[in-house]
């Protein structure tokens, strides 16, 4: 399985506000900086690591790539879209039901400021399908 991500932006300063907002209410902080990025986690230190921002000469975001985040709740997707959207994100698609996916896959899309497509995603069963 995947120890972490990393994804390269033009200006940093531009992508950690983003990121700083936009992970917040999804339990995910800035954990370190070093020259080039910054790492994004749960937990302190270089083992808490899940998301790295860097970056890179020429970057060009691919539209059949994107990076899904787990939330903990539907309210946290909601607070990731509103989040990205204050802070130079972009929307490409509002917090709501993904049905085609699975009943209960709850999500939000939005392009990052360097057009990576970021995904927040709750998968919590919807109280009226135990109807």
């Amino acid at each position: 399985m995947l120890d972490h991500i990393s994804l390269g932006v033009s200006e940093l300063g531009r992508s950690l506000r983003f990121y700083d907002a936009a992970l917040r209410p999804l339990g995910l902080v800035r954990t370190i900086n070093f020259g080039r990025g910054s790492d994004y986690g749960t937990a302190p230190g270089s083992l808490g690591v899940e998301f790295t921002v860097t970056v890179e000469q020429g970057v060009q975001a691919s539209r059949g790539t994107h990076i899904c985040f787990r939330a903990a709740d539907r309210e946290a997707v909601k607070a990731f879209h509103e989040a990205s959207l204050v802070h130079g994100g972009r929307d490409d698609g509002p917090p709501g039901f993904r049905p085609e996916y699975h009943p209960s896959y709850y999500a939000a899309f939005v392009l990052d400021p360097d057009g990576h497509r970021i995904e927040a995603v709750c998968h919590i069963p919807d109280p009226a399908e135990d109807d």
